[in-house]
C-alpha cells in the first residue's frame, strides 16, 4: 500500500500534496546523486489525482483553481523540488486550456478530457521555444514534417504528449509562422536523450527531446502565430504558467529556510541569529511576490500589461529565492556544505529560478518600455 492508497477522494489537494510529501522527501536525496527522474513519485502524483487536479470537474477533473494548484506545487516543493518542477510543467499545461474552456474556447474540450480519463502526462517545450518557437516546420501532403530538437522537457522519461511548436518558414515575403500541435511520445519518429546532468533539479528529467520527421497533419495544428511576436493566447500562457512554476521555487526556498534554521538551532550565536533574520525577510519577500503575481491571475484580464506586472513578480521571486539560498548556506555553517543535511541541494535546486522566461534583462527592457509607452511586441 502506497502512501496514496490512503488518501481518499474529499481530501483536499493542498492535505493531499503535504501527506505525499514526506514519501518524496525519502528519495530526494537519492534522486540528487543519480541523476534519476523522480519516476515513482510521478507514480504516485498519477495515482493521487495529482495530473488531472486543474481540469474543470464539469470535464471529470479535480476542478482546482489557480490558487490552489500554487499552493499544491508550492507544499511538494518543500520536500522535492524535482518532483514539484516536473509536475508544474504539466500542470501549467493543463491549467491553461482550462482557463480557455471556462472563457468558451470549446476546441480544448477533448484534450481536458483525455488528461481526467487517461491521466496524460503533458511535456512543456516552452522553456527551449518561447515566444520566438523552435524548430523546422517543413510542408508536406496534407501537413507538416518537424525537425526539431527540444531541450528543458521536463518530466519528457513518463511524457505522452509533448505540448510544442516549430517555425513555418515564410515565403514570397510573407513573415515565419509558428505553428503549435502535440506530438505523442510513442511517436516512431520522437527519441529522448540523456541530456539531463545538470547543477540542480536533476530529477526533473528535463531531457532533450528530438522530433525527427513526425508528420503532424494539418488538423493536428492547433494555432498559428507570427514568429517572434507577442499573441494574445501567448499572454494568457505568460500570466499564468510563470506564478505556477515559480510557486515550486518558493516552496523550495521554505524547504531550505527550515533545513538551515533546524542546523543553526544547534548553536545559535549573534551573527547566525542576524543571518536567519535576514533569511526570513528575504523569505517573505519572495512570498508576496508570488502572492503579487497570483493577484493578477485574479483578474482575469491577460493581456500585455499583465505580463509586465507577472514578469516583474517573476524577477522580484527569483532575486529573493536566491538571496534565501545563500543566506542558508552561511547561517547553518560548515553543516550545509554536507549533502546529508539537505541544505546544499535546495541551494541548487533554487539556481533554475535565474533560467525561467523572462530573464533579468529582457523583463526590465518590457517593463521600461511599457512605462515609456513604447512597444513591447517583440521583446521577450
Amino acid at each position: 500500500m502506497t502512501v496514496i492508497d490512503t488518501i481518499s477522494t474529499p481530501v483536499p489537494l493542498v492535505d493531499k500534496a503535504e501527506a505525499l510529501g514526506a514519501v518524496l522527501a525519502r528519495r530526494a536525496q537519492h534522486l540528487d546523486d543519480s541523476d534519476a527522474f523522480a519516476a515513482e513519485s510521478f507514480a504516485d502524483l498519477k495515482a493521487g489525482g495529482f495530473l488531472e487536479a486543474g481540469v474543470p470537474a464539469e470535464l471529470g477533473g479535480g476542478g482546482a483553481g489557480i490558487p490552489e494548484l500554487s499552493m499544491m506545487l508550492r507544499t511538494l516543493a518543500r520536500h522535492c523540488g524535482s518532483t514539484a518542477l516536473a509536475l508544474a510543467m504539466h500542470t501549467h499545461q493543463v491549467a491553461i486550456p482550462a482557463w480557455r474552456w471556462r472563457h468558451g474556447v470549446a476546441a480544448v474540450e477533448p484534450l481536458l478530457r483525455r488528461i481526467a480519463v487517461e491521466r496524460l502526462v503533458l511535456v512543456s517545450t516552452g522553456g527551449s521555444d518561447w515566444v520566438g518557437g523552435g524548430g523546422e516546420a517543413i510542408p508536406v501532403e496534407g501537413g507538416y514534417r518537424i525537425q526539431a530538437r527540444k531541450i528543458f522537457s521536463s518530466a519528457s522519461p513518463v511524457g505522452d504528449l509533448m505540448m510544442t511548436m516549430a517555425i513555418l518558414k515564410g515565403e514570397d515575403g510573407r513573415p515565419d509562422e509558428v505553428l503549435h500541435f502535440a506530438v505523442p511520445f510513442k511517436s516512431p519518429n520522437v527519441r529522448l536523450e540523456d541530456t539531463w546532468h545538470t547543477l540542480g533539479m536533476r530529477g526533473s528529467g528535463s531531457h532533450d527531446v528530438v522530433i525527427d520527421g513526425h508528420v503532424v497533419p494539418e488538423a493536428g495544428v492547433s494555432m498559428r502565430r507570427r514568429s517572434g511576436e507577442w499573441h494574445p493566447v501567448f499572454q494568457i500562457i505568460a500570466t499564468i504558467a510563470i506564478p505556477l512554476i515559480y510557486s515550486v521555487y518558493v516552496g523550495v526556498a521554505e524547504g531550505t529556510r527550515d533545513a538551515a534554521v533546524a542546523l543553526a538551532r544547534r548553536k545559535p550565536t549573534s551573527h547566525t541569529i542576524d543571518l536567519v533574520g535576514r533569511l526570513d525577510t528575504e523569505l517573505m519577500g519572495a512570498r508576496l511576490a508570488l502572492r503579487g503575481m497570483l493577484d493578477v491571475i485574479a483578474e482575469d484580464a491577460p493581456d500585455a500589461g499583465s505580463v509586465n506586472r507577472v514578469m516583474m513578480g517573476r524577477t522580484l521571486c527569483a532575486r529573493h529565492v536566491l538571496a534565501v539560498g545563500d543566506l542558508a548556506m552561511e547561517a547553518s555553517g560548515g553543516a550545509a556544505f554536507y549533502r546529508a543535511n539537505g541544505v546544499e541541494r535546495r541551494f541548487r535546486d533554487l539556481q533554475g529560478a535565474r533560467y525561467h522566461p523572462m530573464q533579468a534583462g529582457p523583463q526590465a527592457e518590457y517593463a521600461g518600455r511599457m512605462a515609456l509607452g513604447m512597444p513591447v511586441a517583440n521583446i521577450y
